[in-house]
């Protein structure tokens, strides 16, 4: 796993994105970015997985939410949870970090418990992931829930900062958390031990650094990424949210194509 250097929270600067052209959400740059949604009212709309590959109910997730990456309206996320290394096999993307974002709504989602594979949709409502059914009610109530978004604007050039926008939204009397998520596009792992020993796992869009850049009052504001923190990840996605877990209110990824 990448290390990264100790970053301040108010000013997150954190790494990805794939050499060549400038890289601008919004825009489509055949090969190297994704295409973007055109307006912020058709999302994008948030889909985190929470899984392990010491979990041998989670391919089946892992496989769903690797097609939801492929969709321009949707930031699809997997957070690897480290409470299943003990049994036999210890997940090398797992961190004590990504539990604890779980456990997080788990508490505000009101569960009794945390459990893999689980999909938190858009801040409002969870499932295993392992039938599409569910998750697809949970986007079509995130779109009822919010059709106006706070979606960031996201730039960078290949050697240059990441930059990071938003308009003016109205928060009511609350605040937002913008978080940044820096990914790998895809990961292959033969698994030695435990529960699905001698698999070959496909994992998409793995979380390896998140860190709130900042609380948000909804006035119009930037932040800036300079180049000289940023590593060499392939993906990065803002979520904003309402603040310590609440309903997302936005999000937008800046992202390379799968390379191989």
């Amino acid at each position: 796993m990448t290390n990264f250097p100790t970053l301040d929270r108010r000013s997150l600067l954190i790494g990805a994105a794939a050499a060549g052209a400038a890289l601008i959400v919004g825009r489509s740059q055949p090969g190297i970015a994704k295409p973007a949604v055109k307006a912020a009212a058709e999302g994008p709309w948030a889909v985190e997985l929470f899984t392990s590959q010491g979990c041998n109910s989670c391919p089946p997730a892992d496989a769903f939410l690797g097609r939801l990456s492929m969709r321009p309206d949707i930031v699809a996320l997997s957070f690897h949870v480290d409470y299943w290394d003990y049994i036999g096999w210890k997940d090398p993307f797992a961190s004590r970090e990504t539990t604890e974002r779980q456990r997080a709504y788990a508490r505000v989602l009101k569960q009794r418990y945390v459990y893999t594979p689980e999909m938190v949709v858009d801040g409002i409502g969870h499932d295993t992931g392992r039938d599409p059914g569910p998750i697809k009610g949970l986007l079509a109530e995130a779109r009822r829930r919010s059709p106006k978004r706070a979606t960031p604007e996201l730039s960078r050039s290949s050697s240059g900062p990441l930059s990071i926008k938003l308009a003016a939204f109205d928060l009511g009397d609350k605040s937002a958390d913008v978080t940044l998520a820096v990914y790998d596009r895809r990961h292959t792992t033969p698994i030695n031990s435990g529960e699905n020993q001698g698999r070959s796992l496909q994992n998409f869009n793995v979380v390896r650094h998140f860190e709130l850049v900042s609380r948000w009052d909804g006035a119009a504001a930037d932040w800036t990424i300079p180049a000289d923190r940023i590593g060499p990840l392939q993906g990065m996605a803002v979520l904003v949210q309402h603040a310590d877990h609440g309903p997302m209110i936005g999000c937008n990824k800046l992202e390379p194509a799968y390379s191989g």
